[in-house]
């Protein structure tokens, strides 16, 4: 699948300096036509949520091509050590 392949977390690892990329293939048949994606980075740190998902979909616009719906949370190091505290 297109967004979930190592290719792309490698892309998105290099491009955007993510420290961490999950990305799950959410159709109910698994034809790859909808994804959710954690993407964290210190490249988002004092950007704007639509900000933070431009760099993302920049990145992907490829692949995002080929997906219907394309769902992202994108957290700085620093959130993302607080959503696991909780």
């Amino acid at each position: 699948n297109a967004i979930a392949s190592s290719t792309s977390e490698r892309k998105q690892q290099q491009d955007l300096e993510a420290v961490s990329v999950e990305a799950e293939d959410t159709t109910p048949n698994h034809c790859t036509s909808s994804f959710q994606v954690l993407v964290v980075s210190a490249k988002f740190k004092g950007k704007l949520l639509l900000q933070r998902h431009g760099l993302v979909n920049r990145c992907l616009a490829e692949e995002l091509l080929y997906i219907r719906a394309f769902e992202q949370k994108t957290l700085t190091p620093e959130q993302w050590a607080y959503e696991w505290q909780k």
